[in-house]
């Protein structure tokens, strides 16, 4: 065991998701790349095989020699290889669970391209994924060999420059691009031809690859260590089914080893378990993940995503590793002034946005109808701070702090359009199931109130008498201090109540002006005692009088 748990420690896993529209040759890639396929690669499922696509995730990996900028600052190396673990993410738009799952256990994604079709929508779809999830992308024009030989290389500039063109404004600018024919002929030529330019990407990537960071503490896996560590021996536990097992053996493509960490693809034997039981889950540390029935997310909308992001639509959320459907409720800092929206500062379209309020149930939110969007000139993607209470159709196994992917799966695969809503990261857990009672009540969002009376009649240069704002038997005392506007321009608050019928007096700090003192005298004269329409008043409820947020 010693000396394949050396060998292990002096090689280096670096993941790279493949990615992109079905059919674009992303399995063919994978297989010309790979010397060593795990038991999951290549559409072992036969729908899959039948169909031609990709159901699940496939795994496989080849191993190079450790490139020179991986030493370290003294020339000496870490690690004697680099072994590239590809992840082969399903193209279909039904399959975008299964994608973005993928996408947050790479390092660098290669998104394969057909280079006669081109960008196609699931491309897009696999591109903002990509943004989301992953640092850094090499793009890859596939089919090459389908290209008129003659007409070959000018095509193949054509659709680079078009692809820089789409990437100007991602965090993938300038990202590099090859032109490769990963099975000449399609999938079922025969072998005997070779690919064409696999060596030259094989030798991209070792330049696109960095020293991830990798924390050793904790074992959160999916088959893919997402965090932490494991070692034989290891106690774990898989939270689907409240069962701890003891790990028996470990496994990297085949090779026995001793422990693996963060970003190693493993195999795990643990003791006395029946794989029946569990067909997909999470397996983790005991008592390091979370069932949450709610969640508390910060928010931020897809600008691709052309529908309205509503309080109390359902969407698909992909949290963990898991997809379910949960119902939003958005909120987020009080408006300045009156219940206009919160001002947004300009951005160059380069810099990203300041989030820098913390989340805290110490604070006081205002209640949203909907997600905002910035108004006038503020750059896309530019919105105001907002947040979001998610509420689960069935609890979710996941860490605090992860991805969240919110998604209108349901939309029409064949329709041109982005489904991918909104992304944030999850701030705060509800594990109890009766969180509107025992949790909620923390939450403190309000909304504002409207409503207009009349004016009655004036009692000093200060002082006004309103009614028909409230009814005779309402407490007044809840709304003293409310901040009160007459339709004249003044602007007051509400002193107390004045007899017995619900009227009440308003204070203008600031004083009446000469003529709303002469219109509403005049009004008061021609209507004797029964009193002026001369005036209204609108009164907002207050923020010091706000309510828990409960979600019938």
């Amino acid at each position: 065991m010693s000396e394949s748990a050396d060998s292990r420690t002096k090689t280096l896993n670096f993941n790279v998701g493949v990615l992109g529209h079905v059919d674009s040759g992303k399995t063919s890639l994978a297989r010309s790349l790979s010397s060593t396929a795990s038991t999951a690669a290549f559409d072992k499922n036969p729908q899959s095989r039948e169909r031609g696509i990709t159901l699940d995730l496939g795994f496989s990996s080849f191993t190079v020699e450790l490139p020179d900028h991986l030493r370290d600052s003294e020339g000496q190396k870490q690690y004697e290889n680099l072994q590239f673990t590809l992840v082969d993410c399903p193209g279909h738009a039904s399959l975008i669970r299964t994608i973005i799952g993928g996408a947050q256990i790479i390092d660098l994604m290669m998104l394969v391209v057909d280079v006669v079709k081109g960008m196609q929508t699931q491309t897009a779809e696999c591109l903002l994924i990509g943004e989301l999830t992953c640092p850094r992308m090499v793009v890859v024009l596939n089919k090459i060999d389908l290209l008129p030989p003659n007409k070959r290389q000018s095509a193949i500039e054509k659709m680079t420059k078009r692809l820089h063109k789409t990437l100007e404004n991602t965090r993938f600018k300038e990202c590099p691009v090859i032109a490769v024919a990963a099975k000449p002929g399609g999938p079922e030529a025969p072998d005997t031809e070779e690919p064409q330019a696999v060596p030259e990407l094989i030798e991209l990537l070792k330049k696109q690859t960095y020293l991830p960071q990798r924390d050793p503490k904790g074992t959160v896996m999916t088959g893919t260590i997402l965090q932490g560590s494991l070692a034989i021996n290891d106690t774990v536990e898989i939270p689907a089914l409240k069962v701890t097992k003891k790990i028996k053996s470990v496994q990297m493509f085949r090779r026995p080893v001793s422990g693996a960490m963060q970003g190693d693809r493993v195999g795990v034997c643990v003791t006395q378990f029946d794989p029946k039981l569990l067909e997909r889950g999470v397996v983790c540390t005991p008592g390091s993940l979370r069932t949450l029935y709610a969640a508390l997310i910060s928010v931020r909308k897809i600008g691709y995503f052309k529908g309205s992001l509503s309080t109390r639509a359902k969407f698909h959320i992909t949290v963990g590793h898991e997809t379910v459907m949960a119902r939003l409720t958005f909120f987020g800092l009080p408006p300045v002034g009156a219940s206009e929206p919160p001002s947004v500062t300009n951005q160059p379209p380069s810099q990203p946005c300041p989030l820098d309020t913390p989340f805290t149930f110490e604070r006081e939110y205002f209640y949203q109808d909907e997600y905002v969007i910035a108004q006038g000139e503020a750059s896309p993607g530019c919105d105001p701070e907002q947040w979001a209470l998610l509420e689960f159709e069935r609890p979710v196994t996941c860490p605090l702090l992860c991805l969240v992917i919110g998604s209108k799966l349901d939309t029409d695969i064949h329709a041109n359009a982005c489904r991918l809503a909104f992304q944030g990261r999850l701030l705060q857990g509800f594990e109890d199931k009766g969180y509107a009672e025992s949790a909620l009540p923390r939450l403190r969002i309000y909304k504002t109130k409207h409503k207009e009376g009349q004016v009655e009649r004036v009692t000093d240069d200060y002082t006004v008498i309103g009614r028909n704002l409230f009814k005779k038997e309402t407490n007044l005392q809840l709304f003293i201090g409310l901040k009160v506007t007459l339709s004249t321009g003044e602007t007051g608050v509400l002193e107390g109540g004045f007899g017995q019928s619900g009227k009440f007096k308003i204070r203008v700090q600031e004083g009446l002006c000469p003529e709303t003192k002469q219109l509403l005298s005049s009004t008061s004269k021609k209507k004797g005692k029964g009193g002026s329409k001369g005036g209204a008043a609108n009164e907002e409820e207050p923020k010091t009088d706000s309510q828990p947020m409960v979600q019938s």
